[in-house]
Parts: C-alpha cells; structure tokens; sequence
C-alpha cells in the first residue's frame, strides 16, 4: 500500500501530539495535518485531501458529529475514511457518528499497534472495530436505544430491507441490537456460535451495513426493538 495520509483532529493540543507521535513511528504513515475543531477539519479535508481522518467527537465550534455530515455531504470529501477517537465509556455521540457515516472507532488509550493498524484498515476501505470495540459500542448503542430511541423517522429504504430479513435473522438482529455477543446469542437461540455468526452476517448483507454496530443503528431505526 503506498503511504496512508492522516488528518488528526481534536481540541486538546496533547492529545493530537501524542497520537502525530505514535504514527509518526509506524511505517507508510504520514501526518499531513491537525486541526482543533471540526469546521477546521472540513476546511483542511478539502484542501489536503487526506486517506483517513482521526475525528474527536466532542469540540468547540463544530462538534465532530457536525463534520462528519459535512464531510460526507461534500462529493470532495466523502469516501475519506474516518476513524472516531472516543472514550467509549462515556462519549453519549457513539449512535449519531454511526448514523453520520463513520468507518470505525478508536479509544483514545491505543497502542501504537492498535493505532497503525486501525488507520491503515479505514485506509483500505474496511471497518475498524477491536473485539473489545465492538462489545463496547454495541453495548452502548444497545443502552442507548433502550433510553430512547432515534429521532430519524424509518425511510421505506430500511423498512423494506427490515422486511426481507426471516424471522430468524430479524431475532437474531434484534439481540444483537440489545448487546448480545454471539456466543449469548447462540445460548438464548439454543444455536451453535457459528450458526449465530451466520445469522448475524446474512442479516447484516440484507440491512447493506458493514458491521455489527451499524446493524444495532439499522435495527433501532428500523423498529426492529420495537416489536
């Protein structure tokens, strides 16, 4: 792969130092860029159009949800990946980043390694996602949509890929949208783990989402936890 282009953006000086110094050791990986906020982001993305922007949530301004909209809404911008820096325990954004378009999440604690590989991945046109990322964000966002749901209305879009899941896949996205890992699910479904990850695949191909956290935001916007 040639050298992967990163805009950092985030509000704290330290922490946009800390991650520049951690690529900055890996191999084909160079920082074009920092931004402190997020309209400053756009700006920059447009005009140095970089593979990967790693994008903080929370910043004055324009907060990184609000970028990520205008990134994707600009023809210039829109198929750059964009990994969110978040702390997952707390950030309340998660299920809106999703929504807006980001590729993947990383915890502002990586290692270079989890760094390295996580941009070079988005880079690549794939999610980024660790095991202990997923269980997290999905546990998040299924948390979340039991506290409330979404205010984007269902389009006919979703509706119609809700109705060509079976009923099997639709149980087993709707316990994916409640937290549950494979494994649980496979207990509560009376299914081997396997059989569950194929469920879970099939239902996440009909939905068009790319992984299983943005499955949880196609079935709480589709009405799946609703039934």
């Amino acid at each position: 792969m040639s050298v992967v282009r990163v805009l950092i953006v985030d509000d704290q000086m330290m922490i946009r130092s800390g991650i520049r110094a951690l690529l900055e050791t890996g191999e084909g990986l160079d920082v074009v860029g920092e931004a402190g906020d997020g309209r400053r982001a756009v700006d920059m993305a447009r005009a140095l159009a970089p593979d990967v922007i790693l994008m903080d949530l929370r910043m004055p301004v324009l907060d990184g949800v609000g970028a990520i909209l205008q990134l994707r809404d600009d023809a210039t911008t829109a198929d750059i990946g964009i990994l969110v820096l978040t702390t997952f325990d707390t950030d309340q954004n998660v299920l809106a980043a999703l929504q807006a378009g980001a590729n993947g999440f990383l915890g502002k604690s990586a290692d270079h390694e989890e760094l390295t590989r996580a941009v070079k991945r988005v880079a690549a046109g794939g999610t980024s996602l660790s095991a202990d990322a997923t269980d997290t964000v999905v546990g998040h966002l299924a948390d979340t949509a039991r506290r409330h749901r979404p205010h984007q209305a269902a389009s006919p879009e979703d509706l119609r890929r809700a109705a060509s899941l079976t009923s099997r896949e639709r149980e087993v996205a709707t316990l994916v949208a409640q937290g549950l890992g494979n494994d649980a699910i496979a207990e509560r479904l009376f299914i081997s783990p396997l059989t569950a990850k194929t469920h879970v695949n099939r239902a996440m191909s009909k939905m068009q989402v790319r992984d299983r956290a943005q499955l949880v935001v196609a079935a709480i916007r589709a009405g799946l936890l609703d039934d």
